[in-house]
């Protein structure tokens, strides 16, 4: 069992920063964050491998968000710039174990989310 806590949410106005943080029982062969709005699908964000340090991320927050590790914290952080509101979601991390990248249902392991809302 993995256990994973998000922290880090918020309201912030558009283009400005936030930082989230999802502290994890154990790293996993792959890490990633997803989010989703209301009546929408869970949409994947990015995407570690922890023990190599490989990220990968969305087209649509590519150069703005940054996925970091801290393992000796089993923590990572996920750093999102020049936010624009359709960045608002819940943003959940996710644990998998197989190795899987972007997708939703080979995510064994979820936290409860994080809100993050951008005003324009």
């Amino acid at each position: 069992q993995v256990q994973l806590v998000e922290s880090g949410g918020g309201s912030v106005q558009a283009g400005g920063s936030l930082r989230l943080s999802c502290a994890a029982s154990v790293l996993t062969y792959s890490m990633a964050w997803f989010r989703q709005t209301p009546g929408k699908e869970r949409e994947w964000v990015t995407t570690i491998y922890p023990q190599v340090g490989s990220t990968y991320y969305a087209e649509s927050v590519k150069g703005r968000f940054t996925l970091s590790q801290d393992k000796a914290k089993k923590t990572l952080y996920l750093q999102m710039n020049s936010l624009k509101p359709e960045d608002t979601a819940m943003y959940y991390c996710a644990a998998s174990t197989s190795g899987a990248m972007s997708e939703v249902s080979e995510y064994t392991y979820w936290g409860q989310g994080t809100q993050v809302t951008v005003s324009s």
